[in-house]
């Protein structure tokens, strides 16, 4: 069993995405990510805002190029992903961090539409859709559906 501590919050992008190439050949991409819980106030009778937490997102190979692709500071998204912390030594002092390593993250469409174009991972060639021999009315996936 194990014993990772996984979470998915909802929340706005409050730095610019940083992409970075690592000596491995790795990519990482990094945000910042600001989420404020809203309660109702009895009192005042309105929402009010609570204190908003910060996490740092650190996103993987093909969805760190995505996510740099896709993400600005300040778009609605939604991350699902793991707890991680980080350590390392900085002038002779230890130093960590708490972060969240993303499995997913996409834009929060209770708060506006996007438009999502699929990439295929490099190598591969364009495979059919199932839907391309249905007639255009009855094909979900249509390009005249879509323009």
């Amino acid at each position: 069993m194990s014993n990772d501590a996984y979470l998915t919050l909802t929340g706005w992008v409050g730095s610019d995405v940083e992409l970075k190439k690592l000596d491995g050949g790795a990519t990482v991409a990094s945000f910042r990510i600001g989420s404020t819980p809203r309660s109702f106030d009895k009192n005042q009778n309105t929402w009010v805002d609570r204190p908003t937490t910060w996490f740092t997102v650190d996103c993987w190979r093909l969805l760190a190029q995505n996510v740099a692709d896709s993400i600005n500071r300040g778009d609605p998204v939604v991350v699902y992903g793991r707890l991680r912390t980080s350590e390392w030594t900085e002038n002779g002092e230890p130093r960590s961090r708490t972060l969240i390593e993303a499995f997913s993250v996409g834009h929060d469409l209770s708060r506006g539409t996007t438009t999502f174009r699929k990439q295929l991972p490099q190598g591969l060639a364009a495979q059919p859709s199932p839907f391309d021999d249905l007639p255009g009315e009855a094909n979900p996936f249509s390009a005249e559906e879509a323009a």
